[in-house]
């Protein structure tokens, strides 16, 4: 297993090496889980969102109806172009390479979306991005978190990460949903 968070060059030569990896496009499981996602959302309508890791903007698509406002982030470009392509008509969606937590956008957010992001970080990378949900989430704001659970030769395991995560947050936020399968975790957690 790795040690430190993965660089945005595996991210981008992934990108480049193939049109879809991880068959973002074409998977029953990715299917799955998107329309889990937006489900676990409910009919909730977010003023200004931000999504972390949006690869070619698939899932992105599907939560562009639930956000007046959206920030889509990736560290590759390829995947950028795609999915500024594939959301084109989407007028509220703004896209931008940004190694989050690293780097990260001011301002506030209702929503913010961690799917399949977080397993890539290491611990100190965690506890940055928990501290900038728990700086820039608004009360009453959700994240929503969706990984992996199988095996990794990432950073943390799918379990570890949102484990890790939910930790340094502490009593800032409550669980309002956390759903299980055979292959990923789904957590929606809500700012207090």
């Amino acid at each position: 297993m790795r040690r430190t968070s993965l660089e945005p060059e595996y991210f981008e030569s992934m990108f480049r090496e193939t049109s879809d990896p991880w068959n973002l496009e074409t998977s029953a499981y990715e299917r799955d889980k998107y329309l889990q996602s937006i489900r676990a959302l409910g009919r909730r309508v977010y003023d200004r969102a931000f999504e972390v890791g949006c690869a070619k903007g698939v899932f992105t698509q599907m939560l562009v109806s639930h956000c007046r406002s959206l920030l889509s982030i990736d560290v590759s470009e390829t995947a950028l172009k795609a999915a500024r392509q594939r959301n084109v008509a989407a007028r509220q969606v703004a896209f931008d390479v940004m190694r989050f937590p690293g780097i990260a956008p001011s301002g506030t957010f209702d929503l913010v979306v961690l799917s399949e992001v977080a397993y890539y970080w290491d611990d100190a990378d965690i506890a940055r991005a928990a501290d900038w949900v728990a700086a820039h989430l608004v009360p009453g704001g959700d994240v929503l978190l969706v990984h992996w659970t199988g095996e990794t030769d990432y950073p943390q395991s799918g379990d570890d990460a949102v484990l890790k995560m939910q930790s340094a947050l502490g009593d800032a936020v409550a669980v309002m949903a956390s759903t299980r399968t055979d292959d990923y975790r789904l957590d929606l957690w809500r700012k207090l």
